[in-house]
């Protein structure tokens, strides 16, 4: 029996990792190719892209749920930022589900637009039609 886990291609797995990435809040716009060379060698080393997919949510979770007196930190400038995170995933594995469980928490969290500057911010709010009835 192979205990090696199932990766999909290794252009799947790298794209579908930087955009996770990506899409998450204080990540830059584009990846470098420092992101894409770091994709690749999770995908040498057999990551499952689960355990990476978990490992980004749960930084990014942290990272949102900081307290609000805490000093501001920088924006995320790398995919490397995620490094310590992912190997804590892999020496601790959690519950299957959880990764399920960080999706909808992020949806709580998380800001639905992300700016020019990489930012996240909230979507404009819906603006009332001059013509509306209450005129």
């Amino acid at each position: 029996m192979n205990s090696t886990p199932t990766l999909p291609s290794r252009s799947i797995y790298v794209q579908t990792l930087l955009k996770a990435y990506l899409d998450l809040p204080e990540t830059p716009l584009r990846s470098r190719p420092v992101d894409r060379r770091l994709a690749h060698q999770f995908y040498d080393r057999t990551l499952p892209l689960k355990t990476l997919l978990t490992a980004l949510l749960l930084a990014s979770a942290r990272r949102l749920t900081r307290e609000p007196q805490a000093p501001p930190l920088q924006p995320i400038r790398s995919l490397r930022y995620f490094v310590p995170v992912i190997e804590e995933v892999l020496s601790l594995p959690l519950p299957d589900n959880y990764l399920s469980y960080l999706k909808l928490k992020m949806r709580s969290l998380a800001p639905t637009q992300k700016s020019n500057s990489g930012q996240r911010t909230p979507a404009a709010p819906v603006q009332e039609s001059a013509f509306s009835k209450d005129r």
